[in-house]
C-alpha cells in the first residue's frame, strides 16, 4: 500500500483557530501557496509515476481547490480526480465557526470535557461526530484502497489515519497535522516529507 496524504491549504478560519468542520470555507492566499508547493514537492517524489496514482479528495471546496492546485503544480490535468464523501471532515456540530477561547466563555465545562477525552468527545448538535465516529467512515475508505493513491482531505481524517497506523488515540487526537507538508503512508508506517 502507498498513499500520499495532503491536508487542504490554510483557510481564514484555520488562521483564526476556528473549528471548521464541515463548513465549506475557502482557501486563503497562504493556503493556495501551500497547495501549489505541496504539488511541486509531490511531483519531485513521484516523477513520471504520477499518472499511475488514483487521485481522490473530500468533496468540500477547500479540498477540491487544493487538489486542483496540487495537480496543476504537478503538470497534470487539474480536474482529473474523484471525490469521496467518506473523506469529509469531522463534524463539530453546533461548535463549528467558534474558537475554543470563545466556547470557554459560554460552555467552559464542555470544553474541559473535550480536553479530557478529545478522541471520544461529541460536541452538541444533531450531526456532530467524535474522532472515533469519523474513524469508522475513514476506515471504510482506507480499507478500499486498491492502488497507489494521492488524497487531499482534512485534519480529522489524518487523525483517523494516525490511529490506523498504530498511534494511540490520545496522541492521534492532538498530533500536529501540517498544511504545508505531504504525509506518506506505506506498509512501514506514516512519514512526513
Amino acid at each position: 500500500m502507498l498513499v500520499y496524504m495532503i491536508r487542504h491549504g490554510q483557510t481564514d478560519w484555520n488562521a483564526e483557530g476556528r473549528l471548521q468542520g464541515q463548513k465549506d470555507i475557502p482557501l486563503n492566499a497562504i493556503g493556495r501557496r501551500q497547495a501549489s508547493e505541496n504539488g511541486r514537492a509531490l511531483k519531485a517524489v513521484l516523477g513520471s509515476a504520477a499518472h499511475d496514482f488514483d487521485y481522490v479528495a473530500s468533496p468540500l471546496g477547500r479540498t477540491r481547490e487544493t487538489m486542483e492546485l496540487v495537480r496543476g503544480a504537478m503538470g497534470i490535468d487539474p480536474l482529473a480526480y474523484r471525490t469521496d464523501d467518506r473523506l469529509i471532515e469531522v463534524s463539530f456540530g453546533d461548535w463549528e465557526g467558534f474558537t475554543i477561547t470563545e466556547l470557554k466563555k459560554t460552555v467552559r465545562e464542555r470544553v474541559k470535557e473535550r480536553s479530557r477525552s478529545k478522541w471520544d468527545f461529541i460536541p452538541p448538535g444533531d450531526d456532530a461526530e467524535s474522532y472515533e465516529i469519523l474513524s469508522w467512515r475513514v476506515g471504510s475508505w482506507f480499507k478500499a484502497i486498491d492502488r497507489p493513491t494521492v488524497c487531499v482531505s482534512h485534519g480529522g481524517v489524518f487523525r483517523a489515519l494516525f490511529k490506523f497506523s498504530g498511534m494511540p488515540v490520545t496522541e492521534a487526537a492532538n498530533a500536529p497535522v501540517y498544511q504545508d507538508r505531504v504525509l506518506r503512508i506505506d506498509d512501514d508506517g506514516a512519514t512526513w516529507l
